[in-house]
């Protein structure tokens, strides 16, 4: 039956029982007309004929009573007085007789007819010849006819009329009894096809309900179990009606539901785990920033340093080449002045190795910053639009990082310079140093050698000016580097406490 459309089903099952209804309906009235008929030909036929034959028979008692008082009543006028009741009972039993002559006839009945017409004939006869005789006021002869005619005719005429008015009321019975047969057959058969269709309507009632009621309370169980979160249930499509079709797309959204719920937990899972990771890459970072703002400490302090050195090397050139005007004169002094400038040398010397070491040790902060960088990107694009924030921050972090980098090989390239310079300078001071005796003679060179000097000395101030102006950018950008660090473990906190939530919510759902 479910496969079967419900409306279907239903205009079935309503046919069905109009059918039923219809039969009832045709039975009612066949039965109907046919006692109707019945009880139409016995009103026109036995029942008409019963009425005129009691009338007939209260007339004839009647008659009979009053022939009898004529006959043996001496007063001679009692006959007159009599004379026209008499005249119209014997009209009336004329028309009687006609309406019975008029209406139909059966073959049992006929004898009963005639023999009801030949004892009236002989009792009318006895009667008039009785009642002229007393007209006539012949009492003894109207005596005579009484006791010898009348009085044997009249029972006689009262017999036969009795036997057709029983004849017809024996009639009226059967056509009864038959009348009564037909209504309790018809009675029956319509409590029958009553009964077939209650029952079949009970029965098309249940099956109905149940296959309807079934498959919308599975329904109903499926809708409660998705609004509770439970997406593990399913149901078995049974038939091809309108409600299999509600239980199957039904069936069909729990399905999709389950997919989706699945994916957005994969989902939030995966976000989870980034959040996690990124947290742990931004505590790394932030020890990183910590270390390089300790290094960029310790920087600006041996810049300190050097600038000292620059200043003092400027005013040794100065007093050099001061001394250099003089050297003739203070040969000796000079000799202990270039001691004190190769001292002095050695001393730029060792500090530019280690301005070039810490430039080294800058270098590779930035390199780490800008690793750490990449790596905050390149998680901030797995998080996706969660992590928009993060990849801003990380190529700032990135930029910083490149421009750090860069003023660092600027630095390392002008120390370098410097070194080499120095070097060369130690060079000079030591082969000065060898040709002391050679230094009046050489005078002006030594000038010009103290006067590259000065030269040298003004471009290591300008240099350390430089490396100064680096250092001043890293450590802004160390500052920036570490806000910006701030700004992504705030960021990757609330990303964790949302993918956890979103895990919470995804959580509740029960799958397959």
């Amino acid at each position: 039956m479910n496969n079967m459309r419900v409306g279907t089903r239903l205009g079935a099952g309503f046919a069905l029982i109009l059918l039923l209804l219809a039969l009832m309906l045709v039975v009612s009235v066949l039965r109907l007309n046919s006692a109707s008929v019945a009880v139409q030909a016995m009103m026109a036929s036995p029942l008409a004929k019963e009425r005129l034959l009691e009338e007939q028979l209260r007339n004839v008692v009647a008659g009979v009573t009053r022939g009898k008082a004529i006959a043996k009543n001496a007063d001679g006028g009692l006959e007159a007085l009599f004379r026209d009741e008499a005249k119209a009972s014997t009209a009336r039993g004329n028309e009687i007789v006609k309406a019975l002559a008029d209406l139909p006839t059966a073959d049992s009945e006929k004898p009963l007819l005639e023999k009801f017409n030949a004892a009236r004939k002989a009792y009318l006869d006895a009667r008039d010849r009785m009642m002229a005789a007393k007209r006539a006021d012949k009492a003894d002869e109207a005596n005579r006819i009484y006791d010898s005619e009348f009085s044997v005719v009249s029972p006689a005429y009262v017999a036969a009329l009795t036997a057709v008015l029983d004849y017809q009321r024996k009639v009226i019975d059967e056509m009864n009894q038959t009348i009564a047969a037909d209504t309790a057959r018809a009675q029956f058969q319509l409590e029958v096809l009553g009964v077939i269709a209650i029952a079949l309507g009970v029965v098309l009632a249940i099956t109905l309900t149940r296959s309807i009621t079934r498959p919308m309370a599975q329904a109903i169980e499926l809708v409660d179990a998705v609004a509770e979160g439970d997406l593990s249930k399913r149901l078995k499509v049974e038939g091809r009606d309108e409600i299999a079709y509600l239980v199957g797309s039904l069936g069909k959204m729990s399905s999709g539901l389950t997919d989706l719920v699945r994916q957005v937990r994969q989902a939030s899972e995966g976000i989870q785990t980034a959040s996690d990771e990124m947290a742990v890459g931004n505590m790394d970072l932030s020890a990183r920033t910590e270390q390089q703002a300790s290094s960029l400490e310790e920087t600006a302090s041996s810049m300190e340093q050097l600038s000292a050195a620059v200043r003092h090397n400027a005013d040794s050139a100065h007093q050099a080449n001061q001394l250099a005007q003089n050297a003739s004169d203070v040969a000796v002094q000079g000799g202990e002045v270039v001691g004190r400038v190769v001292e002095t040398m050695k001393g730029i010397n060792d500090s530019s190795r280690q301005i070039g070491d810490i430039i080294g040790v800058i270098d590779g902060i930035a390199f780490q910053t800008n690793i750490l960088a990449l790596n905050a990107a390149v998680e901030a694009a797995r998080a996706g639009e969660q992590g928009r924030g993060f990849a801003v921050v990380a190529s700032e972090v990135r930029s910083l990082a490149g421009r750090s980098a860069e003023a660092a090989k600027e630095i390392k390239r002008l120390i370098t310079a410097s070194v080499e310079r120095v070097e060369q300078g130690t060079k000079m001071v030591d082969r000065a140093g060898e040709t002391m005796t050679e230094v009046v003679g050489s005078i002006r060179r030594v000038n010009d050698i103290i006067g590259e000097i000065s030269s040298a000395s003004s471009e290591q101030s300008s240099g350390v000016a430089q490396v100064g102006e680096a250092v001043t950018h890293i450590d802004q950008a160390t500052q920036q580097n570490a806000a910006l660090v701030e700004q992504m473990a705030a960021a990757a906190s609330g990303l964790k406490s949302q993918a956890e939530q979103l895990v919470k919510v995804v959580a509740t759902f029960k799958l397959a």
